[in-house]
Parts: C-alpha cells; structure tokens; sequence
C-alpha cells in the first residue's frame, strides 16, 4: 500500500474505451438475428462466418444509433464516414479482420458531463465515437484442454466511444461509466448490461510527475466486467505503475487482463509501439453520406437527455441536486416523475414519495416504476389530500399508501372515507378535546406556563391519541397555544 505522500507526488492519467452493443434487431454487416442467450451458433450465416464471396450491408439502425449518442455528447457528426479493415487474428473473428472506422469515424469530438462524488462537475472530452463489428466468443469450460468458439455475437454492431486521456482518478473513471451507461439507456440504444457483455470497457492507464510535459508509457487494461472491477484495477495499477518507477524500472507498454479474484492484473502481450493492425478502406462497401434531412429526422427522435432533466428538475421544479440526481437515474424514473409533475404542484412532495415509499415498494417488490400499479393520476390525487389537510403524510403513508396497492379501484379520499382517516379540522369540534387533554395535565399545564415549551410535543401527541389521529395538526396547535397561553 502506497503512502498519500508518494502518490501525490505522480498525475494519475486515465483514458477509457468503452464498448456499447447496440440493440439492432439484427447485425451490422448481416441479417442474422442479435437476441442474446440463444445456443451457441445458431445466429450465423456465410456472411458472419466470412465465406468467399459473400458481401456485407450497413444496418441503417445501427449508424442512426451512433448518431444519436455523438448528438448526446455534443460530438460533430461526420457526413461522409466510411468503414475500414482493421487485420489481426482473433480465433473467434472468423473473417480474420474486423470491419471498424478508422480516417473517418461517424462522431468526433465531444464531451460526457459527469458529477464527482464530492459534487463537482467536469465534462470529460471525447476523441471520437466509432462504429464496428464485435468478435464471437471463445469459450474455455472447467478441467477441458480445448476451447469452443461461439459465433452468435460475431458480427453484432458496436459503437466504441473513446475518451481523451482526460481522467485523473478511479472515482472520475467510474462517473464516466456511469454517465455512459445512464445515456445509452435514455437513447434506448444499448442496456448498458456489463455483466452480459452488451457493455464492455477497457481502461489505458499511466502517471507521471505532477507538473511533467510529457505523458509516461501506458498500460491497457481489459477483462473488467463491472464498474468497481474498473475501478479496482485503475487503483492496482497506479500503484504498481508507481512502485517501478520509484524501484527504478521501466514501464512495458502492453496489453494486461484484471483478475477480479485477486484483485491483481497480468501481461497477456507486449506492444511497444502501436499495433500494425493494417488498417485499410473497407473495399465490399460503400462510404455512408448522412444527409441533412436524415441528420434532421434523427434529431427529432432524441429524447430529453439526463442533464437537461437534472436542470429541469432543478430550475423548473426547485428540488435540490440530490433529488434531481436522484430522479434521473433512470429514463423511466424521470419520465415517471415528470408525468406526476403535470398533475401536482407540489414537486418537492412527489419528490419525496418517489425517494421514500414509491422507492421502497419497488425495491421490495424487485420492480421497475412501469409495473408500479398506482398510477400518477392517484398519486397526485393523494398528494393533494395530504396538501388539503384531509390526512396527515403519517396517515396517507401508513394507510392509505397501502391501500393503493392493492387496489385501483378506489381514490384516494375514497380510500380515506372508508377507513375512517379523513382528517377533522372543525375547531368546534375539537376544541372541546384540546380542553380535555388541558384539564387532564394540570401540573404540566403548570411547567409549560413557566417556561418548558418543549411540552408542546406531549400535549400534541395526547389529542392526537384522543382523536385517533385524525386531528388536523394545524388546527390542534393553533387550539392548544390559544389554550395554554391564556
């Protein structure tokens, strides 16, 4: 374990390539279907498995998606982009090369705002957003000397969304994971699932003296299928990059594989220099001209993005960053909350019922907000029986809430009646239970008097008791000063 003293003395420099699979129905370059957990090759044809003579074809949706998320990263969008070949050998890479972009990738440029753990924001630059085929997969089973090769993911369509060396932390390379994984969702381009593979990161790592011109050698990093396994061998090899300097070794540009076991990486290869991957222009197909109707066409069908809702949230509705935060998690949470925003005006309590009870139910019940059964019409209807005081939040959560959940049948103020809840707010009607609760407390009557106005509390909680909560607070309070002070 490093000391902070030695640490600080090294600029931690991270670059990210992250690697979203796009939910096309369909591959790339073929026809062949993309649905995941089918039996191995069973989604191949003579074009994924890279027969002689066989052609490839651009899946439109897939350029559209791409498009989309360079418009979500403020990315210029290139109008003549054009596919290359990119040569190496992959056992599970059938044709022997893999069809990318290389001079001229779909998106170039951009950013990705995130928020740091400490609440500051930096906006991450991006070199360059790329589409590409993704390999099959080589499968190795327990105790068998040989390895089986499944070629149902060959061919499938990915975008390769490249950072600049622009991260100086694990914590700023997880909130890039994050923020990645929270857009591609928004734009319903790709699930963002790293456990299935559908979104995959490799990390290039180094440091150097703080102050220094010049970046130190990189490492690349792979096999992570998590966010905190990124995180942990971002935070391995910072410490191991620094520990050969400082015992005087040179730094081995190469290519290491992350064990989640221990925590540790390995070398899988050397490359000294940038791979000789050969690259040249795709021959079996044509460069994509995207038009400015079609450029306008996409544009039309981009959602409200994560940062835009945040701000809503904040500047429209008042909440604070944690709640805006916390409502744009997810598209459909903040969709959700939205919805409900249209029909109340108290956003900071449909704020609160999201992060409280609505949250709670859905955790419990491993649900998304689309299968919760109340709908935002009843919740607003119950938010405004709160806002009237017909029932307490207490009264509303415990029993009413509960309620609704079983049922949509009735409303809320239905719900209410039934159960006998609805508040009483008539001070005529409860004036001669404040009385009582007085008349009954006589010696604390006395200490109030003389100056402990903390019992404010016992005495409210008594009338409440002898009206079995359904006095109104407002009105109750209001009684007992009225009472107590003269």
């Amino acid at each position: 374990m490093l000391s902070e003293e030695l640490k600080n003395k090294y600029q931690l420099v991270i670059g990210l390539e992250v690697h979203a699979q796009l939910q096309t129905v369909s591959k790339i370059f073929a026809a062949d279907s993309t649905a995941y957990g089918n039996s191995p090759n069973t989604q191949i044809s003579v074009i994924t498995l890279g027969h002689p003579g066989t052609l490839p074809k651009v899946n439109k949706k897939a350029i559209e998606y791409a498009v989309k998320m360079g418009l979500a990263c403020d990315c210029e969008i290139t109008r003549n982009t054009s596919f290359d070949r990119k040569n190496y050998f992959y056992p599970d890479l059938p044709k022997g090369y893999q069809i990318t972009q290389d001079k001229a990738p779909i998106c170039v440029g951009g950013f990705v705002p995130i928020i740091l753990p400490d609440g500051k924001a930096k906006s991450v630059k991006l070199n360059r957003i790329h589409l590409e085929e993704d390999a099959g997969k080589s499968i190795h089973l327990a105790e068998e000397s040989d390895t089986l090769v499944d070629f149902n993911r060959a061919g499938t369509a990915l975008i390769e969304i490249v950072s600049e060396p622009d991260l100086q932390s694990p914590e700023e390379a997880y909130s890039f994971l994050a923020e990645i994984k929270k857009l591609v969702r928004y734009l319903e381009i790709c699930d963002g699932n790293m456990e299935e593979g559908s979104l995959r990161c490799d990390a290039n790592v180094s440091v150097m003296l703080k102050g220094a011109a010049e970046l130190g050698k990189k490492v690349e990093v792979k096999n992570m299928n998590s966010f905190r396994n990124v995180f942990r061998a971002i935070e391995h090899e910072h410490e191991r990059l620094i520990n050969l300097i400082e015992g005087g070794e040179s730094i081995i540009s190469e290519t290491r594989t992350f064990d989640a076991n221990t925590g540790t990486t390995s070398s899988m290869r050397t490359k000294e220099d940038l791979n000789d991957y050969r690259y040249f222009p795709e021959p079996d197909l044509s460069p994509v001209v995207i038009s400015e109707e079609w450029l306008k066409s996409i544009k039309s069908t981009m959602p409200e993005l994560p940062r835009e809702l945040h701000y809503k949230f904040v500047n429209e509705y008042g909440l604070p960053d944690y709640d805006a935060s916390f409502l744009t998690e997810t598209r459909e949470i903040a969709l959700w909350f939205d919805g409900l925003c249209a029909k109340t005006k108290n956003y900071k309590s449909a704020s609160n019922w999201m992060m409280g009870p609505i949250k709670s139910y859905l955790n419990e019940m491993n649900l998304e907000i689309n299968n919760f059964p109340i709908s935002t019409d009843s919740m607003a209807d119950l938010i405004a029986l709160i806002d009237a005081g017909k029932v307490s939040f207490s009264i509303a959560s415990q029993k009413v809430y509960p309620e609704m959940l079983k049922s949509t049948e009735e409303t809320p103020f239905q719900i209410a009646s039934r159960l006998n809840l609805i508040q009483e707010s008539d001070e005529s009607s409860l004036k001669p239970i404040v009385e009582s609760v007085i008349a009954e407390n006589s010696a604390k009557v006395k200490e109030y008097r003389s100056g402990k106005k903390g019992l404010m509390a016992m005495f409210m909680g008594q009338v409440m008791k002898k009206s079995q909560g359904k006095a109104d607070p407002k009105v109750a309070t209001k009684l007992l000063i009225e009472l107590l002070e003269n």
